[in-house]
């Protein structure tokens, strides 16, 4: 990587909710980096459920999924945790960029996880599973820092560009 090359991070948020917490903890992440490092957002929605019917014809936001994943040089993922373990939109994105067989875009990447939760454990449940699917794709999930923020619906988030204080559920 020469002085002017960009380090580029790709991340996403395993919930679709557009005043998502994870969504939000993503912003902020890119608000947060060091210069010559850039965070690329992708939006999940619109990635349809998997079905290995369609392995060799992939909808174009698939395609164009995992070829920001490819074009990335490590990946960020924020997931909220439901039913102590991650969501299925994010199962989802991983099932899609992990197919067909032999065609896995997550493949060697370095990977980072963090999560935010309005309950007290702030995704670990959520992220401890996460990280099996990473291992199982050969994904390099980093060990520290774990960020897991919990009671999220009682801190300040940046939201529209402004600090304001969070008034979801």
């Amino acid at each position: 990587m020469t002085m002017t090359d960009k380090f580029t991070i790709l991340g996403f948020a395993g919930s679709l909710r557009k005043g998502s917490f994870n969504k939000s903890i993503l912003r902020a992440a890119a608000e947060l980096i060091p210069s010559g490092v850039v965070i690329e957002i992708f939006d999940l929605e619109g990635i349809p459920p998997f079905n290995q019917d369609l392995d060799q014809q992939a909808p174009e936001k698939v395609k164009e999924f995992k070829a920001r994943i490819r074009a990335a040089d490590a990946l960020l993922i924020a997931t909220p945790e439901y039913n102590y373990s991650i969501p299925g939109v994010l199962k989802n994105a991983i099932d899609w960029g992990s197919r067909p067989h032999g065609d896995n875009s997550f493949e060697d990447k370095p990977v980072a996880i963090m999560g935010a939760s309005p309950g007290m454990l702030g995704t670990a449940r959520a992220q401890y599973h996460l990280r099996q699917s990473c291992v199982f794709l050969n994904m390099h999930p980093l060990n520290k820092p774990e960020v897991m923020v919990p009671f999220a619906h009682e801190k300040s988030t940046r939201t529209a560009g402004s600090l304001t204080k969070n008034q979801e559920s």
